[in-house]
């Protein structure tokens, strides 16, 4: 098992789960079923991905690293290519699951993440293809909590407006928004042709939620995606370099990077004070929407500001190290650091976009994290 878990590097899983949350948190919709079953598809994924990278690299590790479980045949190659394979397959079906959308951006992921292990990796589109595999992890967890919130938006329209007495089971035409409440004609026995008003009050749901369409939800969860991208971009350039050592001028860069991009996810995102905190999915058969507690609501951006000064300095300091020493220990641990930075990332980013309790959540994932690391390298 343990051979499992150093192949597998089970200690990184848990940067994996925030990608998801951070995209529902960008719509201002509380997570649901699906956002679960993207956070599913999402590890699968992520552990394909580690079982493929070593079975491409056994060459390449049995030079430079070979402790590792393939070179060191604990593992066969063989049994490595199969684990990639079945778990990529687990990670397409829960995306479908999820939806259409969701497995539309889960076949894209699963297809980097395979073209970076066999193809790109060694080449200089290596690091963007990283970059974009975390992107799409951002945006399957926002497509597929946006398909399951327009379906319950869908299935509430459709039972808030029942049709009056003497429609003879003709619907009437409801139009709904926030504070909008009117009814086309209805003909009928008893009705006399005279309009109709619903009994019922409509859904302050419809039209009060961003990026509900999961194509809309896409666009909407671009920006966080954007960052994440960006950083997973920055570590992976660092770790080219981890086994020999010897670059300053990727830690570096990346260091400046660290600085941006945590500036970025300190500010509020566009809409999220007005908001004033996410909004759930309609209550089971009320249509009924919450919003999150004011103060905790009113908490995220001073919390989102305080997670992205705790990401620069969990990512910012190693790579200090690895820039003034860049041997192969202090490029370990820089990348190293920078994968465990994303936790804190994507709190930062749930609290930008108004979700306090759920950026608190994340940052739950770090001492489990630092508990595995110490077992388990995640690099």
């Amino acid at each position: 098992m343990r051979a499992w878990a150093e192949l597998l590097r089970v200690s990184a899983l848990f940067t994996v789960p925030g990608d998801a949350l951070a995209g529902a948190a960008a719509l201002g919709v509380r997570p649901n079923r699906s956002t679960a079953l993207a956070v599913g598809a999402s590890l699968c994924l992520y552990e394909a991905g580690m079982a493929l990278n070593d079975w491409a690299d056994r060459e390449e590790d049995a030079i430079d690293r070979p402790h590792r479980p393939i070179p060191s045949g604990r593992i066969s190659p063989p049994a490595a290519l199969a684990a990639a394979g079945v778990l990529t397959a687990a990670g397409l079906a829960l995306a479908a699951r999820a939806g259409r959308s969701s497995l539309a951006v889960g076949t894209a992921l699963a297809a980097t993440v395979w073209a970076y292990d066999l193809r790109l990796k060694h080449t200089a589109a290596g690091p963007a293809a990283m970059g974009a595999a975390r992107a799409l992890d951002v945006l399957l967890g926002a497509t597929a909590t946006a398909t399951a919130t327009a379906t319950a938006n869908v299935r509430d329209r459709a039972t808030s407006a029942p049709a009056g007495p003497g429609t003879a089971g003709r619907a009437a035409a409801v139009t709904r928004g926030p504070g909008n409440t009117s009814s086309a004609p209805a003909g009928g026995a008893g009705g006399g042709g005279a309009a109709r008003t619903s009994p019922r009050t409509p859904s302050p749901y419809a039209g009060a939620v961003r990026g509900t369409d999961p194509w809309d939800g896409l666009r909407t969860a671009l920006p966080s995606a954007t960052l994440l991208g960006a950083h997973t971009v920055a570590v992976t350039t660092v770790s080219r370099r981890e086994a020999q050592g010897g670059s300053t001028a990727a830690p570096l860069a990346a260091l400046v990077a660290t600085g941006v991009l945590g500036t970025l996810a300190g500010r509020p995102a566009d809409g999220a004070v007005a908001r004033g905190g996410f909004r759930a999915a309609p209550h089971r058969g009320t249509g009924a929407v919450r919003s999150a507690g004011p103060a905790l609501a009113a908490a995220g951006p001073a919390l989102a500001g305080a997670l992205a000064l705790v990401y620069a300095g969990t990512a910012g300091k190693p790579l200090l190290h690895a820039a003034l020493n860049p041997s192969p220990p202090l490029t370990q641990r820089a990348v190293g650091g920078g994968i465990r930075a994303m936790i804190p990332l994507q709190a930062a980013l749930a609290a930008r976009g108004g979700a306090a309790g759920i950026a608190l959540g994340v940052m739950g994932l770090v001492p489990l994290a630092r508990t595995f690391a110490r077992k388990v390298s995640p690099t």
